[in-house]
């Protein structure tokens, strides 16, 4: 019992001489965000890799692990309405992904908005074909952004469609 006494005493020791006697509150902080951002990112990744199983995605040909780390991804079902976002659609225009699930993506458009550039974007979606456009959105503050979109219709393992992903990020 004495040895653990004199440990304590020598570790009090030797903390009492130090300069810094505490931890700076920003690194809790920035370490919290760090792990907020893993935990969101693999939420994303189960969420994104169950809808793919649920409807029985065909094309499997994206990175979406390194997607999620550099760009916003949506899914829409084939009515255009949105039913994922990815965690980091907040940090590119200020939406939470539960604001924006069940709308149409149209929602990031206004005056803005080239509509020439809007209607090719939507004669790709009718014609179900793949598209990289570049649009003036709005975030939710009401500032405009450039967004780089890259959108991409997706089957199911019988060539039915069955959502659009798109993957975006400020241009």
């Amino acid at each position: 019992m004495s040895d653990f006494k004199q440990y304590e005493d020598t570790i009090a020791l030797y903390n009492s001489n130090l300069k810094s006697k505490s931890t700076p509150i920003n690194s809790w902080d920035f370490h919290n965000n760090f792990l907020n951002n893993v935990k969101n990112y693999f939420y994303d990744l189960n969420k994104i890799e169950l809808i793919a199983l649920q409807n029985k995605w065909s094309n499997n040909e994206w990175d979406i692990k390194n997607s999620l780390k550099e760009e916003v991804i949506i899914v829409t079902d084939v009515k255009l309405k949105i039913v994922f976002a990815s965690y980091n659609i907040i940090d590119m225009n200020g939406y939470t992904s539960e604001e924006v699930v069940g709308k149409s993506p149209r929602m990031f458009q206004g005056e803005a908005t080239n509509k020439v550039t809007s209607n090719e974007i939507r004669i790709a979606l009718q014609e179900v074909k793949s598209f990289e456009k570049t649009i003036i959105n709005y975030k939710k503050n009401g500032e405009t952004y450039e967004c780089l979109i890259k959108g991409y219709p997706i089957f199911d393992n019988k060539g039915i469609l069955s959502h659009y992903i798109a993957f975006e990020k400020a241009a």
